[in-house]
């Protein structure tokens, strides 16, 4: 599997307040940003694979969903995710 437990925590650890934060919003998409690039790579080799490009673009709103979220409550956090992460935005 290419997202181990021990992956995520490392993506909580770094961008969440600490590891065991799995429900802060710089750690979801911090995940979903990882999730995304590995299902973008898998669609380049395998581009008739319908149900990877409907889990894609799912995660794609997830995302943009949390973005938004953040970008509402905090625009400090917003802007230091979207850096880190290096999203266009």
């Amino acid at each position: 599997m290419y997202l181990t437990p021990e992956k995520k925590q490392e993506f909580f650890a770094k961008y969440g307040k600490n590891a065991e934060d799995t429900g802060s919003a710089e750690g979801q998409i911090a995940m979903f940003s990882f999730r995304i690039a590995h299902l973008t790579d898998h669609l380049k080799e395998n581009r008739k694979d319908a149900n990877t490009q409907r889990s894609l673009i799912t995660l794609v709103g997830k995302r943009r969903r949390l973005l938004d979220y953040l970008k509402r409550k905090d625009i400090e956090r917003y802007r230091a995710i979207v850096k880190d992460l290096g999203l266009r935005r």
